[in-house]
């Protein structure tokens, strides 16, 4: 097989299928009957005949709440749509599938759900260091800020006393005054 035809779905389909439920990222039941090519109610099927392999660390059933939180936030009817509570599939879970799905589509198609499973969990490391950078050039700018805002300051108590001097030399003299004319007797 090419390696153009492995990719049989675009990594951004994928990733658009990718929720976070119980602070977990996992993949729904539909979804993944769809990415697969086959029909929800055999993939739920194929994995209650080999039920023990997958632990609730690897698939669980939503909730009510979560299942109503999840159509309302897809928006779909009350009455249309699934009658019963999607299976979750966690990273592991999506793994054990191709143990269950034995059809090429399935095999490939886990393949790239896995690598893109991995990429994300290594994003955050690649981007540790990046974070560290931001928090110095953040520090820095807080003191670059308070430097600022003390120039802003000098500059302002400077051109105060100038404003004073100008006022000092422009005021009424007061006092003995000479004529600039002197007399010869």
């Amino acid at each position: 097989m090419k390696k153009d035809d492995l990719q049989l779905v675009p990594e951004e389909v994928i990733l658009s299928k990718i929720y976070l439920i119980r602070k977990t990222k996992v993949m729904l039941d539909t979804d993944l009957g769809v990415l697969y090519g086959v029909e929800t109610k055999q993939l739920k099927r194929a994995v209650r005949r080999q039920e023990k392999r997958f632990p609730p660390d690897f698939m669980f059933e939503l909730t009510r709440t979560e299942f109503e939180n999840l159509r309302r936030q897809f928006g779909t009817s009350s009455w249309g749509g699934a009658r019963y509570s999607p299976m979750a599939f966690t990273e592991q879970g999506v793994a054990m599938l191709s143990s269950v799905l034995n059809s090429e589509r399935a095999i490939h198609v886990n393949i790239q759900i896995i690598r893109i499973f991995t990429r994300m969990r290594e994003m955050p490391l690649a981007n540790k260091d990046i974070v560290e950078k931001l928090k110095h050039i953040e520090q820095k700018l807080a003191n670059h800020n308070d430097k600022i805002l003390l120039v802003f300051e000098y500059l302002k108590q400077r051109e105060q006393a100038k404003q004073d001097e100008v006022e000092f030399d422009e005021r009424e003299q007061i006092g003995f005054k000479r004529s600039n004319e002197t007399k010869e007797v």
